[in-house]
């Protein structure tokens, strides 16, 4: 179940395939995860694991922790729940990790977060964005992305500000993607836009023509989309073949994907996404102390993983890396309580973008960008600050 990182160094290399010796794990601060390396978030999971990896590589060539070498241990959930927290619960009990890093994506964060409450063990989540994980009273899982409900607060607002008076909303049925769309919905109602169609669709849908022909009777102006990756190319492709062209399309979490573009080519153009994070914006020299190291970051990444996707899931795999090895070093021990203490406190600026949570471990920090495909390049249109 369990793969080691490639990414250990120090007295651990000599067992990097093997099982690792008495002394390696005394010597050693061992960090576990699960991240999906197949399935549904194969994608996306795959980005934020080369941010965990560049992350310890570093680490370890600057030194180490508390004087400690680090050592990465993953596996592969599978883009499934129940894989997850069999892999998290090993890797407390049985592997004996100091720390953990969370897995991708709010359905598998929400039962993962369990297993870290269960064994009070602080939990840096890069990958969730569900509000509702981070409201149920539980003390040690720690946010780092804006909420969902919040991702199209951009998109609404320069679809308000173009005039568009009509919005139909579609979403795949999961937590996440529903948290999204019913964010969206709620905006669209502030802002004045007559929400005309909302409609959830199945996991594993591959015909989206249905949905699309009760888009074509509508006729409505702008058009939303919370998804993933595989949905986002299914539904773009199909809305293309049918020459359906709302006058402003924006998609959640496929889009920001490079292989969206790469896959799609000019059928991608124009469609809206919302972002995380986006490599232009984060590299812009009046945005440096938003964004400290971000263009050192992403050097490394492209030197370290040539042609692999960067995208905002690899960055938010980076930071979250790096505020769990800051938080430890501010504490001076593994102590699970008080490493827990100081993540609370943190108040600072990553690659990735600020990080501050509230109580809960609530992000308040970390802001949503909205970008557009335009000439095979994403154009960030939302903040307005960062389009100057």
């Amino acid at each position: 179940m369990r793969a080691r990182s490639a990414f250990t160094a120090g007295i651990c290399g000599a067992f990097l395939f093997g099982l690792a010796s008495t002394a390696c794990a005394q010597t050693t601060i061992r960090i576990g995860a699960s991240v999906s390396q197949t399935g549904t978030y194969a994608v996306p999971g795959q980005n934020q694991l080369r941010g965990y990896q560049l992350c310890i590589k570093q680490a370890n060539e600057n030194g180490g922790v508390l004087e400690r070498k680090l050592e990465l241990l993953t596996a592969d959930d599978q883009s499934q729940s129940a894989v997850a927290v069999k892999i998290y619960e090993k890797l407390i009990t049985q592997d004996k990790v100091n720390a953990i890093l969370g897995p991708y994506s709010s359905p598998i964060t929400e039962f993962v977060a369990d297993v870290s409450e269960k064994h009070g063990m602080p939990m840096l989540a890069p990958g969730a964005a569900l509000t509702s994980i981070f409201r149920k009273g539980r003390k040690f899982v720690f946010m780092l992305y804006s909420p969902a409900e919040s991702y199209f607060e951009g998109f609404v607002e320069v679809a308000a500000k173009r005039g568009l008076k009509t919005i139909a909303i579609f979403h795949q049925d999961t937590a996440a993607t529903n948290a999204i769309a019913q964010g969206a919905a709620d905006l669209a109602k502030r802002a004045g836009l007559q929400n005309v169609l909302m409609e959830p669709y199945p996991r594993g849908t591959h015909s989206f023509r249905g949905i699309l022909k009760k888009v074509q009777a509508a006729n409505v102006d702008v058009l939303i989309v919370a998804s993933y990756l595989d949905d986002s190319i299914a539904f773009t492709r199909q809305m293309r073949e049918l020459k359906i062209n709302p006058q402003m399309l924006g998609m959640a979490i496929g889009p920001a994907l490079p292989k969206f573009y790469e896959t799609l080519g000019v059928s991608a153009e124009s469609i809206y996404g919302s972002s995380q994070w986006e490599p232009e914006s984060a590299t812009l020299p009046r945005l440096a102390g938003e964004y400290p190291g971000a263009r050192e970051f992403i050097e490394a990444y492209r030197r370290e993983f040539p042609g692999a996707d960067l995208s905002y899931h690899s960055a938010s795999g980076y930071a979250a890396c790096e505020l769990l090895l800051e938080a430890i070093k501010r504490t001076g021990s593994l102590d699970r309580d008080k490493l827990r203490e100081t993540l609370l406190a943190l108040n600072l600026n990553t690659p990735f973008g600020a990080f501050k949570v509230d109580s809960g471990g609530f992000q308040t920090g970390h802001r949503t960008q909205i970008f557009q495909w335009l000439h095979g390049n994403k154009v960030i249109v939302w903040p307005e600050e960062l389009t100057r």
